[in-house]
């Protein structure tokens, strides 16, 4: 019988662990430390290390993997084979080299484009067509061990984080339990990445959230379903911020500075930018739910012809 390790933190990985351990058996999930969370900072355990604990299988949650105490706690489990999904550390050699068939990642990009902990966000802020899952064995290097398979997905003008997040949660588990038993009779093909075609997706940070109208609308379209709905993006308006989950490009330019509200509409509001103007479909005002933007604009009529990302009040 096979002893398999799991590795991961996110909802993004919960089909995967799901799956395979129902296919598979899965001997050890290892996850993130449960973290404060939300404006009462109540510790609460990340996603997979819920599931686990659902369906009763051994968890270990350790601050750091690489850890001599973390290497030995792999160890003991005799691994056949380590299968990580956005679990969040780094592999150190020493837990690379625990299992005999290797450790294999669920990587939600086409790699070696978007190596790093932020591919999906990223493939929509960049504006690409396309991207998909990979199958890969892990190396030390971030992202760039050989490939064993991948699957394509088209990015749709509809698309969000949260829409893509979770279609490439379902082809990456799809993908992985029709490759496992090829990898656990040593039986697949790896193909190594070429370097130099590598791009990197970096975590994203709170000045990636900040909203700049002065660019083009397609920039600010896909940053903010980029965003959307996780971490969300913002812009500001007389000192408060206004987060902004849904916007649409309109033909139509103006002259007007870059971040000037123009007028409401029936869905919302129009904002220019340095070419087309965009319509603001859904925002959140600090301190309320997300909300119609029109409803919104509806009860601050005041704000139109304001500028976001100036002080209106001065």
């Amino acid at each position: 019988m096979t002893n398999i390790i799991f590795m991961g933190t996110p909802d993004f990985s919960v089909p995967i662990l799901e799956k395979l351990h129902e296919q598979f058996n899965v001997d050890l999930v290892v996850s993130q430390p449960d973290r404060p969370v939300g404006r009462k900072r109540k510790l609460t355990p990340p996603a997979v290390a819920k599931k686990a604990a659902d369906l009763g299988i051994d968890l270990y949650q350790p601050e750091k993997i690489s850890h001599p105490e973390s290497v030995e706690k792999i160890k003991s489990y005799n691994p056949d084979i380590i299968i990580t999904a956005a679990y969040g550390q780094l592999l150190s050699e020493d837990v690379l080299n625990i299992p005999e068939l290797g450790c294999v990642n669920v990587h939600a990009s086409l790699l070696p484009k978007h190596r790093g902990g932020a591919p999906i966000h990223r493939s929509i802020l960049e504006g690409d067509k396309e991207t998909g899952v990979t199958l890969m064995y892990m190396a030390k290097e971030l992202d760039a061990g050989d490939i064993i398979a991948s699957v394509k997905t088209d990015i749709l003008e509809s698309d969000t984080v949260g829409t893509l997040h979770d279609r490439l949660s379902e082809l990456g588990t799809k993908i992985l339990i029709k490759e496992l038993p090829a990898i656990l009779n040593k039986e697949n093909s790896r193909t190594p990445q070429n370097d130099a075609d590598a791009t990197f997706s970096p975590n994203i940070e709170k000045d990636d959230e900040y909203v700049e109208f002065n660019r083009s609308a397609r920039e600010i379209f896909n940053h903010i379903r980029g965003l959307n709905p996780f971490p969300g993006s913002y812009t500001t308006i007389n000192g408060q911020r206004l987060k902004l989950y849904l916007s649409k490009i309109l033909k139509s330019k103006s002259k007007e500075t870059p971040g000037t509200i123009l007028k409401d509409t029936k869905g919302g509001f129009i904002v220019s930018t340095n070419d087309y103007d965009v319509e603001i479909l859904e925002v959140q005002p600090s301190g309320r739910k997300r909300m119609p933007a029109f409803q919104f604009i509806e009860n601050n009529q005041s704000l139109i012809g304001q500028v976001f990302g100036v002080d209106n009040d001065s």
